[in-house]
């Protein structure tokens, strides 16, 4: 009986997938076998074609199944073929799934910088940058993950100065903190904002922020392999994300 139970939640919905269903706040993982915040999770379905694909946008018609949104709880999935189970032999999974997940979670992460750059929301160049941190309009400042090492040091130091003593005079208490994000190469920034030559640029506060953020940190978590929560920090941080530069 336990069995069944846990059979029946391993997919969700139906034909119409999540839009005939309450979506619940927690799914089973196939990798882990435990229940999990879906915002900590990545849906996948079967694709008309057959293949099993990822759902970031959760939307998508027919029977999700859902893992840890880590590489790792992905590939524990793939070596156990619980895939194949939670589909009940439907779909097949590509060798390249973990490649195909993280080129949409950079597409998603990009496509909303790119947004938020349309908007006029994103400065770059390091005086521009550093204006936006003194004047307290910068909500995210942004690195290229290629980027030069004294680079990164001047801008997150302008970043703690700045949230410290602020040259507006406003107490440090009410100037919102700055998050860090050194999850795109200088090619990536790039082709998000249209423009050559991006190492360094910054995120006014603006509704798209909040979304923006989100999808970096999932990416960030995909590729660290943590959970959510884990890099949610202001400047200064103790450490870099893995390839970037560092002494």
């Amino acid at each position: 009986m336990l069995e069944q139970v846990v059979e029946a939640e391993e997919t969700d919905g139906g034909p119409r997938g999540l839009a005939s269903v309450r979506a619940p706040l927690a799914r089973l993982c196939l990798a882990t076998r435990t229940v999990t915040p879906v915002a900590e999770m990545i849906r996948y379905v079967v694709a008309p074609d057959g293949a099993v694909i990822p759902d970031l946008a959760r939307n998508l018609p027919g029977r999700g199944a859902w893992v840890t949104a880590t590489r790792a709880a992905l590939a524990t999935a793939l070596k156990r073929k619980a895939f194949g189970r939670a589909f009940r032999g439907k779909g097949t999974t590509r060798e390249d799934l973990p490649d195909l997940v993280e080129a949409r979670l950079v597409a998603d992460a990009r496509a909303a910088l790119s947004i938020a750059n349309k908007a006029g929301r994103v400065v770059t160049g390091t005086a521009k940058v550093e204006a936006a941190l003194f004047s307290g309009q910068a909500a995210v400042l942004m690195h290229a993950a290629d980027a030069r090492p004294d680079g990164v040091r001047k801008l997150d130091g302008a970043a703690r100065r700045a949230q410290a003593t602020g040259p507006d005079g406003e107490p440090p208490a009410r100037r919102g903190d700055v998050a860090v994000i050194d999850c795109f190469t200088g090619v990536e920034l790039d082709l998000a904002l249209g423009r050559s030559n991006v190492v360094h640029a910054a995120l006014i506060a603006h509704p798209t922020t909040a979304g923006f953020l989100a999808r970096c940190r999932r990416l960030e978590r995909w590729r660290m392999e943590t959970s959510a929560g884990t890099h949610d920090r202001p400047c200064p941080r103790p450490e870099r994300m893995p390839g970037t530069d560092q002494e």
